[in-house]
């Protein structure tokens, strides 16, 4: 089976496999670390810095062009469909909401990088806005919409999302301890 060319990105570690069904649009702004699996359908534009241990599922995306910025700790996963909007035009009439058009014509755009920090995970089909930042452990329930950072080791949902229950540590942060984190 032939994979995507790693080689062209920024800098790879081991054990790596990203689906030859990707598209990275700047692969030299693309970091990541050891222990990937980026499935078919994933789609980017901004710069990325991922840790270790990371699965991006079928169909994402990560939009914000080359200012914006996804980073995901170790221990991460992001699930089939979600969206990542690094940034996006305001859409208040200023101008047009069009990227091919010569920044005097264009609305105000909002570029925010988007923080995904260790052993977060975001479920199906979930869009996070411009400057949100998933605190450690968080997790993001399927079909939410997320406006606002979160608070560590919660369980969100909805749209917006709010937290719904506290998400146990422990048994998580022994585990990484034991591969070395």
């Amino acid at each position: 089976m032939a994979t995507f060319d790693i080689t062209i990105l920024g800098s790879s570690g081991i054990d790596v496999y990203i689906s030859e069904r990707v598209e990275i649009k700047r692969p030299k702004l693309v970091n990541i670390g050891s222990h990937i699996s980026i499935d078919s359908g994933f789609y980017m534009t901004t710069g990325a810095q991922l840790g270790d241990y990371i699965h991006i599922g079928p169909n994402v995306s990560v939009i914000g062009g080359p200012t914006g910025m996804l980073t995901m700790g170790n221990f991460t996963n992001i699930a089939v469909g979600s969206r990542m909007i690094c940034g996006t035009d305001q859409f208040l009439g200023e101008g047009f909401s069009f990227p091919v058009l010569p920044e005097k014509y264009r609305d105000t755009v909002i570029i925010s990088p988007i923080h995904i920090q260790n052993f977060a995970g975001i479920g199906a089909n979930v869009t996070i806005m411009p400057g949100v930042t998933i605190a450690e452990g968080s997790v993001i329930g399927a079909n939410s919409l997320v406006t606002k950072s979160t608070e560590p080791w919660t369980i969100y949902y909805g749209s917006p999302a709010k937290p719904i229950k506290a998400r146990p540590s422990e048994k998580m942060l022994a585990l990484a301890k034991e591969l070395g984190y």
